[in-house]
């Protein structure tokens, strides 16, 4: 597990963050007014938006400062909450279900649907072109996911084939390509960029991404602990939040930029349109939609089902409509 800390003395703020801010028109708090928040993410496609919330100076312009926590998946950024190491992170339902009968950890933003970015992966030289074809293959699988459990729990049951019917072999999805090619695994589970590389590198073919099983609504969580002790600190991060969501629509070429350079920076070779066809299967809309109970209903009764938790979860408390309320109220 990789973890990157990024504390800010007083000088080191005005340097890193004031310049930038000031070039942007936003304004520049005094670093000692500042809230200081950890934020956790993961470092495929489902944590770019949390990666340029962070890069943005929209955190600092609300207040609020940070040090990050980067993994590779959502469901290890759980595992760091329920243990109180972070106190922010994104990841799709099946993670925090888990992360609230754990942890006691609440939802208090929608920020994304990210079920087109979730596909399956076959390599090409198979010529393998349905998921049934997979029996008796050895598939890469981050277990434990929520993609992994959607994966597991839903897909494979739909297209006749359960536990023992493949070989499933767990790995870290930064891995999966590498795995791809060369041949250990002949198909993987994996979200964006990293299926979107295999194929435009001619190593891998979709089969199919999870969109028309699950849309996987991505969820921003807090601990309990944050939550009690810093509720303004929330509407304020939520406020920040809004305003990534303006960048998104307004201004995606920018927001492609700074994502695109994290990528090129750990050495991905990526094209310009290969990372644009990525990132354009995030769909970012930060709210909280009123009819989210029914479907996390179901997905806790499949997650009770498989024992991934003892109890499904009070919604009436996991689920926090009320900051994203107040924080567009005020915004």
């Amino acid at each position: 597990m990789t973890t990157r800390q990024r504390g800010m003395t007083r000088r080191e703020y005005l340097a890193a963050t004031g310049a930038g801010l000031l070039a942007a028109g936003l304004p520049v708090l005094p670093a000692a007014a500042l809230a200081e928040i950890r934020q956790g993410y993961q470092t495929n496609m489902w944590g770019m938006p949390t990666y340029y919330l962070m890069r943005s100076g929209l955190l600092e312009k609300h207040g609020i400062k940070f040090q990050e926590f980067a993994v590779p998946s959502g469901n290890l950024t759980m595992q760091q909450m329920v243990a109180r190491q972070v106190d922010l992170g994104t990841y799709a339902a099946q993670s925090f279900i888990i992360g609230n009968a754990k942890g006691g950890l609440i939802a208090i933003a929608l920020i994304e649907h990210v079920g087109k970015t979730a596909r399956i992966t076959a390599r090409k030289d198979l010529n393998i072109s349905k998921v049934e074809e997979l029996r008796g293959r050895r598939i890469a699988n981050q277990t434990g996911s929520s993609v992994g459990n959607v994966f597991v729990d839903s897909i494979m049951p739909q297209h006749g084939l359960h536990k023992g019917d493949y070989v499933e072999v767990r790995m870290d999805v930064n891995n999966m390509v590498a795995a791809l090619a060369a041949k250990t695994v002949d198909a993987m589970v994996n979200v964006e960029p990293y299926n979107v590389i295999a194929v435009a590198d001619g190593i891998g073919s979709d089969l199919m991404d999870f969109s028309g099983v699950d849309t996987m609504p991505v969820f921003m969580a807090a601990t309990p602990d944050f939550v009690q002790a810093k509720p303004d600190v929330i509407i304020a991060y939520l406020k920040a939040w809004l305003d990534v969501a303006s960048d998104f629509k307004n201004s995606p070429q920018k927001v492609a930029d700074v994502i695109y350079k994290f990528y090129a920076d750990k050495g991905y070779n990526m094209s310009l349109d290969t990372f644009a066809k990525a990132l354009a299967r995030v769909e970012v809309n930060p709210g909280f939609p009123r009819d989210l109970q029914p479907y996390m209903q179901q997905q806790a009764e499949i997650l009770l089902a498989d024992k991934k938790i003892n109890a499904i979860a009070d919604w009436k408390t996991a689920l926090r409509p009320d900051f994203m309320e107040r924080a567009r109220a005020g915004s």
